[in-house]
């Protein structure tokens, strides 16, 4: 019987949850450690107690650098069997969490059968699945049936949601004055937007965000404060839209906290590469240390079909400088549904992204692998390099596929090759190259 109500609840009394040891174990910490930085708010381990199948993993800058994929069924493409494909091949790739945004047809049962049967965290916009639920127009919906569908959410097991809590009736004001280029590119927060502006209400979820703390205490579910107002092109990057949204999040950070809550905050978007270690700072700051989740950010606006390099270019940078939860992106993004390759290029992309964080932040036994992989090349051992690789399958292909006439070479370099060329020197060996 716990005798706790939160992961949060649980770490400022002193107890040590049986997630918090498979983190640390995982994160080569002590449990003690983990259960320190979850009562702080840097770390949130994101679990539902209805989530039977889950396994766990804690989301903080000084752990291992987390992956989020997206995924779901839209009106154009409805096929919940192919996304759950998809779900299952993100999970086979090392994913840490499904963030499920269908906004078609009967959402509940693929929700539930999420977590049911995948390990990952799973994640929903509650905003996106009102309109769907009670199949009506977005101006006929109530703050009531927004906050109805936030706890069906947590019903069903999901271990985090993201809720645009920090935009107000004030930021209808600012979106207009401002004149930003690319106004509110977060779906969610545009639908919020929409619906203030159509009945002149203020935002359920920032109005109503003591009943929804409630909620998110009552099943342990970790609120991802979504950034309504993040940049979605370079020239929004840091406005003032950007930063105040960033400053009332942190102010809702906090109430959450006093609650027990553990919160995730959200970040950009599109950010000039100069720009982004700031932003990092800036968050931990004022969001006093809770875990910053970042969708890229995406460097350059200019490369519709290979935003995953975008992303991770900026993944990277951001990663290195605090943030803790990378929103994987695809070669689809802005131009459609990611089908499974698009999948699996976006996820291989953020995966290098975080390691590459990963090893600049010096995370315990980050590098380990990468040093595995230099011995192996250094002796030519291919079969070893495979074990090594992020996606052996792939780097197999594209060996066997120009396979070289010698084993103990590559088609590039063949007997040019400098490894083979120094083992055989350093051995005293007679080095052939014609």
């Amino acid at each position: 019987m716990r005798n706790y109500t939160t992961q949060m609840d649980a770490a400022r009394k002193g107890i040590i949850t049986p997630e918090m040891e498979t983190v640390a174990r995982k994160e080569y910490r002590t449990p003690e450690e983990i259960r320190d930085l979850v009562a702080k708010g840097q770390v949130a381990i994101c679990a539902n107690r209805l989530h039977g199948k889950l396994d766990p993993n804690g989301v903080g800058s000084m752990l291992r650098t987390k992956i989020n994929v997206n995924l779901g069924v839209s009106r154009d493409c409805k096929d919940y069997d192919v996304e759950m494909q998809k779900v299952m091949a993100a999970v086979n790739m090392g994913a840490d969490a499904i963030m499920d945004l269908s906004s078609h047809g009967n959402t509940q049962p693929f929700r539930r059968k999420l977590t049911s049967e995948c390990p990952a965290m799973i994640g929903t916009v509650p905003v996106y699945d009102s309109v769907i639920h009670y199949q009506r127009d977005l101006a006929t919906l109530t703050a009531k049936d927004f906050i109805d569908v936030v706890r069906l959410h947590a019903e069903d097991g999901v271990d985090f949601v993201t809720l645009h809590c920090g935009i107000t009736r004030r930021t209808i004001d600012q979106i207009k004055k401002h004149k930003r280029k690319m106004n509110i590119v977060s779906r969610g927060g545009s639908l919020v937007f929409a619906w203030m502006c159509m009945t002149g209400e203020e935002n359920p979820f920032f109005e109503y965000y003591d009943e929804i703390l409630d909620i998110c205490r009552e099943y342990d579910v970790t609120i991802s404060l979504g950034d309504a107002s993040r940049p979605g092109c370079l020239a929004d990057a840091g406005d003032v839209c950007q930063i105040e949204e960033l400053v009332r999040l942190g102010e809702l950070t906090k109430r959450a906290w006093e609650k027990d809550v553990q919160v995730m905050v959200e970040g950009p978007g599109h950010v000039p590469l100069d720009q982004i270690e700031a932003n990092m700072k800036i968050q931990q700051t004022v969001c006093m240390g809770a875990p910053f989740y970042v969708l890229g950010p995406l460097v350059t606006d200019i490369a519709p079909g290979y935003d995953h390099i975008t992303s991770a270019i900026g993944g990277a940078v951001a990663a290195a400088s605090g943030a803790a939860f990378l929103c994987y992106v695809t070669p689809a993004e802005h131009l459609a549904l990611p089908n499974l390759e698009d999948v699996k290029q976006g996820i291989i992309a953020s995966k290098i992204a975080a390691h590459a964080a990963d090893i600049a932040k010096k995370i315990p036994h980050a590098r380990d692998i990468d040093d595995r992989m230099a011995d192996a090349r250094r002796v030519l051992d291919w079969d070893r390099q495979w074990e090594c690789a992020l996606d052996p399958g792939t780097a197999r292909s594209i060996r066997d596929d120009r396979a070289p006439e010698h084993d103990d070479t590559c088609s590039m370099c063949g007997k040019f090759c400098a490894v083979r060329s120094m083992n055989k020197a350093l051995n005293g060996e007679y080095i052939d190259i014609l």
